[in-house]
């Protein structure tokens, strides 16, 4: 059996990220790091019905973190002037 690294977020990371941009900043890039390595797994697996959902939905959940970290990173430029 193949142990995963995961990224287990606690409320106390969830406070801290609401308040400390550069803390969610990495909190965010860490996650869609881990997730994108996932998804190199599943691609390099043998292709079933369930591995392309699971694909399909890695990919979906990566867009939406990138959308998250370029708005934070607008943010922080925005701040910054």
């Amino acid at each position: 059996m193949e142990m995963r690294a995961i990224a287990l977020v606690t409320d106390d990371d969830l406070a801290r990220s609401r308040v400390d941009p550069e803390f969610r900043h990495r909190l965010v890039a860490g996650n869609l790091e881990l997730l994108l390595n996932q998804l190199n797994r599943l691609r390099n697996r043998k292709p079933d019905a369930q591995s392309a959902k699971q694909i399909r939905e890695g990919v979906d959940l990566a867009v939406q973190l990138a959308e998250i970290l370029q708005r934070i990173e607008q943010g922080s430029v925005l701040k910054a002037r």
